[in-house]
């Protein structure tokens, strides 16, 4: 019932998807000598929660004047077979968030895409609150991003399978683009290649990096980010029935995609990451992408940082290490190379 960004995802700890993020942040800024600031896109729905939660958490350790909060916007819902907008109530229409395209308008509107230029930041790392193993400002990603130049970077991973919910990405008449999964056919996902693996495999993680001018650029240009619909159950009220709770799609929403900004891009890159380093959301509440399975692949994360560092875990012992104590297997080596862990491991700075 909260904003998923408070989800406990910690496996020992309990820490949420938040306190896991800026505990990034601060482990970042610390390894390099730099502030970096977080700008966090809310909704109406999420606004006076978010903020209060940070608050009331001293900002997990970040300094307030560098956590921007900003809103984004609604769109109305409409009748999926009259088309005319449903209410919420007397007077007021129902409407939902514009989807997370809608970032490019909330940043120029709040003013965040000044204040970044203001601070001659030129580079923003993008990723969604759903995913606690993101990398965040993940240093080889910007650095490919910067290498090449490139207006607009993404990060894919191999899909499961042609049926997962994952937008893919490829090459439309030589331009790179991303599909989302509800405007990809069934039957084209589930293609596959002479040696069985799939035809488009690469499915979009929601990790970018971006050009600050061209998001400028971008924001300012009403073609930049098409709106997608989608059919879904809302709830709405009418004078003579009052409130309405259908129990299956019954109207058409309208979203716009951050990745949309692809196209329109001179150079795009696209970079395959490690499925089981970085890609673990949590969008169900059982089953897979999970609470369940992704606080086991944190575990199995930090297990693989021992290891990887010279130490020895079991595969059943209950581990979990904090950005503040290591953002990787290297920042270990001096602590475990040798050591074997047999029992319950927080490690927290």
């Amino acid at each position: 019932s909260d904003p998923k960004g408070m989800f406990p995802i910690g496996p020992i700890s309990g820490k949420s998807l938040f306190q896991l993020f800026c505990e990034q942040l601060i482990a970042r800024q610390r390894r390099y000598g730099v502030r970096i600031p977080y700008a966090v896109m809310t909704s109406d729905a999420t606004h006076a929660a978010t903020v209060a939660y940070f608050q009331s958490h001293g900002f997990f350790g970040l300094d307030a004047d560098d956590v921007w909060f900003f809103c984004q916007a609604n769109m109305p819902a409409v009748d999926a077979n009259t088309g005319v907008a449903l209410l919420a109530g007397p007077g007021r229409l129902a409407v939902s968030p514009d989807g997370h395209g809608g970032i490019l308008a909330a940043m120029s509107k709040s003013g965040v895409l000044k204040k970044l230029a203001d601070r001659g930041i030129e580079t923003l790392y993008y990723h969604q609150v759903d995913n606690p193993t993101t990398p965040v400002c993940d240093p080889a990603f910007i650095g490919w991003h910067l290498v090449n130049e490139a207006d607009v970077s993404t990060k894919v991973v191999a899909k499961v399978s042609g049926e997962e919910r994952m937008g893919v990405a490829v090459s439309v008449e030589g331009t790179t683009r991303i599909i989302e999964y509800s405007d990809f056919p069934p039957e084209v996902a589930a293609l596959t290649d002479a040696a069985g693996q799939l035809r488009f495999w690469a499915g979009n993680t929601a990790m970018h990096v971006f050009d600050r001018a061209f998001l400028e650029r971008a924001a300012v240009d009403e073609k930049a980010l098409p709106f997608h619909i989608a059919r879904k159950a809302v709830p709405y009220w009418t004078p003579s029935q009052g409130d309405v709770m259908p129990s299956k799609p019954n109207a058409i929403k309208f979203e716009r995609f951050i990745f949309d900004v692809l196209p329109w891009a001179q150079r795009a890159l696209i970079v395959e990451g490690d499925r089981a380093d970085e890609f673990n959301p949590v969008k169900n509440r059982d089953g897979s992408d999970s609470p369940l399975t992704a606080k086991a692949a944190l575990q199995a994360l930090h297990r693989r940082w021992v290891r990887q560092a010279g130490g020895a875990i079991a595969d059943d012992v209950p581990i979990e290490i904090s950005p503040l104590a290591a953002l990787a297997a290297d920042d270990l080596q001096q602590r475990y190379a040798g050591q074997v862990i047999c029992a319950p491991l927080l490690l927290t700075d």
